[in-house]
């Protein structure tokens, strides 16, 4: 493998749970360098740019409102294998189906409140990325 970037969010579920110190120190003892990181609210309309690629899926809307529901922190991650070691980190989206000492086994209430997001591809991360943070906040 080789060194790459992913993009993550802790979701509005667990800051409003306060574990994002929780996270970040899994994130570390993953072996993970944070090169950047904003704690920040989206709007509905900046929640509805991001997951544009979920716009026609019956779900949009409820997801929408819950990105745009309380603050988030946005984080670029780099390590070796970045994409798929954060996926792995975070453990599957229904936390209830995620491999124990996961994120989300641990600390997911549900499919939607499962405290984090990860990129899935290269062109994923690049694009997700480039919506939070501008070049000058990647040196």
């Amino acid at each position: 493998m080789s060194i790459e970037r992913t993009f993550a969010i802790i979701k509005p579920d667990a800051v409003g749970r306060n574990l994002q110190g929780d996270i970040l120190a899994r994130i570390h003892k993953a072996g993970f360098k944070v090169i950047a990181i904003k704690s920040m609210r989206m709007t509905k309309e900046e929640a509805a740019g991001f997951y544009a690629v979920h716009k026609a899926r019956p779900f949009f809307g409820e997801l929408t409102d819950f990105m745009s529901s309380g603050k988030i922190f946005a984080m670029v991650l780099e390590a070796d294998g970045a994409i798929s070691k954060w996926r792995e980190t975070m453990g599957a989206t229904d936390p209830k189906k995620a491999a124990a000492g996961t994120i989300r086994h641990d600390l997911g209430a549900s499919i939607q409140m499962n405290c984090t997001h990860g990129s899935d591809a290269p062109e994923t991360a690049a694009l997700e990325i480039s919506y939070f943070f501008s070049a000058m906040e990647l040196i």
